[in-house]
Formats: C-alpha cells, sequence, structure tokens
C-alpha cells in the first residue's frame, strides 16, 4: 500500500509539475489571441485584462486596412516555398553523396562541413549582406532566399536516415542499371519520406519566422515579410498594440494550420519507424 501510494503522489506531482509548464508555455498563446481582440486601452492596462470586454473583430479587418499585410503573406509564403523546396534537393543530393558516394577527399569535405556547422550565422551574416549588396539583390526574391538554398545541418540529419538504409539496396539498384539520379529519386527518397517532411517542415517554419535578414536586405514596404510588417502598427504617438496582437495571431495561425496537418509525419520523422532497410 505504501509503495502505491508513493507511485500516486509520485505521478501526481510530475502531472501538476507538467501542467504549470504547460500553462506557462501557452500562455503567451493564449493571451496573443485575446489580445488581438481587445481595444487599445484594454492592452495597455495594468493590470493587463485577460478576457476583452468587447470582441473587436474589426481589429482584423484594420490590420488589412493599415498595412499591405496581404502582401507580407505573399512575400513570406514565396520566400518560405522557394526556401524550402530548394534546401530539400540540395540536402537529399548532399547527404546522398556523403553515404553513398565514395571520391577523393571526402573525409576532409565532411570535416569542413562540421566545422561549418560550429559557425553560428550572425557571424557571417554581415558578410552574406556586403555579398548581396554588391550583386544588386536588395528588395529581391533572390536577395531574400540566396543565403538560405542550402543547410549543412540538414544534409546531416538526413545523413543519419539515409545510412540506415543498408548500402546493398544502393549495390543491388546498380547491378540492376539504375543510374544514382533514379536511385536517389525511386528509392532513396520515398524510404525516407519521415525525414524528408521534417525538414521540409522545418525548413518552412524557419523561413516563415525569418526576421533579421528581411530586416537588412529590404527597406521597401513592398518586400518585407510578415515578422518585419509588425512594425507598420507603430507611429510617433506609440504602437497600435491590439493591432500588432492581432497581426501576430495571423502570422502564427498558417504555421498552426500545417503543424496539425503534418504532425503524425512530424512525429514518424522523429523516432524513424517508417525506415524499412
Amino acid at each position: 500500500m505504501k509503495q502505491k501510494s508513493k507511485f500516486r503522489w509520485g505521478m501526481i506531482f510530475v502531472y501538476l509539475f507538467i501542467a504549470i509548464f504547460a500553462i506557462v508555455t501557452v500562455f503567451p498563446f493564449i493571451y496573443m489571441i485575446l489580445g488581438g481582440l481587445m481595444s487599445y486601452q484594454e492592452t495597455t492596462t495594468i493590470p493587463p485584462t485577460i478576457i476583452p470586454k468587447n470582441w473587436n473583430w474589426s481589429n482584423y479587418q484594420k490590420v488589412f486596412q493599415q498595412a499591405p499585410f496581404a502582401r507580407y503573406f505573399l512575400n513570406t509564403f514565396i520566400t518560405a516555398s522557394v526556401t524550402t523546396v530548394v534546401t530539400l534537393f540540395t540536402s537529399v543530393l548532399g547527404a546522398f553523396a556523403m553515404t553513398s558516394l565514395k571520391f577523393k577527399g571526402k573525409g576532409f569535405v565532411q570535416l569542413v562541413f562540421l566545422s561549418l556547422l560550429m559557425v553560428p550565422g550572425e557571424a557571417i551574416i554581415f558578410t552574406n549582406y556586403n555579398t548581396i549588396a554588391q550583386l544588386g539583390l536588395l528588395n529581391t526574391y533572390l536577395g531574400l532566399v540566396l543565403p538560405f538554398l542550402t543547410s549543412i545541418f540538414y544534409m546531416y540529419y538526413l545523413q543519419s536516415y539515409f545510412t540506415a538504409i543498408s548500402p546493398t539496396i544502393y549495390k543491388a539498384s546498380k547491378i540492376d542499371g539504375a543510374s544514382d539520379w533514379e536511385y536517389v529519386w525511386k528509392i532513396l527518397v520515398p524510404m525516407s519520406k519521415g525525414g524528408l517532411v521534417t525538414v521540409a517542415l522545418l525548413s518552412f517554419i524557419s523561413g516563415w519566422n525569418s526576421f533579421l535578414w528581411p530586416l537588412l536586405v529590404t527597406n521597401e514596404d513592398s518586400m518585407r515579410l510578415l515578422n518585419n510588417g509588425l512594425s507598420s502598427f507603430a507611429n510617433d504617438a506609440g504602437a497600435q498594440t491590439q493591432l500588432q496582437l492581432a497581426a501576430a495571431t495571423l502570422t502564427v495561425l498558417p504555421v498552426l494550420i500545417i503543424y496539425f496537418i503534418f504532425r503524425k509525419q512530424i512525429i514518424n520523422g522523429v523516432v524513424r519507424n517508417d525506415l524499412k532497410a
């Protein structure tokens, strides 16, 4: 009985601990949604208002009236989609080369790639900016996506999938006369769907949430992305916090929809139970 009692109290403590941290994690998101339906006075009052007195759905209409928010959506979708597709392509080919091909200097190349993973993106962001500026690509879609069309991290992530596939499959495909290109897209990619979906989602979310790089390479309102566009709801008199919260809700909504649609694939990508080597 004592052991059962200890076990019961232990589980209660664990669930209570998880519940507290879940509330702390989810509360800012819930307040963001509710704040987008409040008046300006309610979003700035102290102590803060939790439930709006009047549900101001017109805030969402004002978001599109005060700023070209539809344009921000389009710009963000284009840059995130292009980055995702090209990153998938380059990561698949890079991971395949590192796992299946044999070439001179392969070990050195892997060492260089691994070393580059240690370099934070912020350390080279101004070098990238100077390059984009000298190429005359400021305020262009190409300038927004060019530094992010490949990822060493995603390449190494996919390597963990590709190495789990027996090398005899690659040898058998070569014996059957398949080219490397055919092996990659007809065998390797279908067997690694979970990893590819995970890479695609992470890349898209990263592109969707991009802030610092677009802030550097764009200064025209027509080329801003969503997170940079939130500054449109601030003026000399102060920030229109209710509109900022409504705009932030619209910014997060597509990512949440994508997550709920592909949540099973995300889980499969993490546990890698769809690999059958």
